[in-house]
């Protein structure tokens, strides 16, 4: 039996929340307020590619973040410049 769509989706923000909980303060305050508002409205594609970031490294993604480095990957670093870009609004 599966879950409806909308229960799905709750489930994947919880675990998505846990999951952008970091050793790092300055991720946290980036990635957590993303998913709660922005996660939902993404394309398949994009919530795929966001999981993805999760699996980096803190120290590269804060480096990412703060623009010290560019990601070489490039959907992750797109997915880098969405979430500055929409937790900016």
């Amino acid at each position: 039996m599966t879950q409806p769509q909308s229960e799905q989706l709750a489930h994947d923000i919880r675990r998505l929340k846990w999951a952008c909980r970091r050793g790092m303060l300055e991720l946290d305050v980036l990635l957590e307020p993303f998913v709660e508002r922005h996660y939902a409205d993404l394309s398949e594609q994009d919530k795929i590619t966001f999981e993805r970031l999760l699996t980096c490294d803190d120290p590269e993604m804060f480096a990412w973040f703060m623009g010290h480095e560019t990601c070489p990957q490039p959907q992750l670093a797109a997915m880098v410049q969405l979430i500055l870009a929409r937790n900016s609004l």
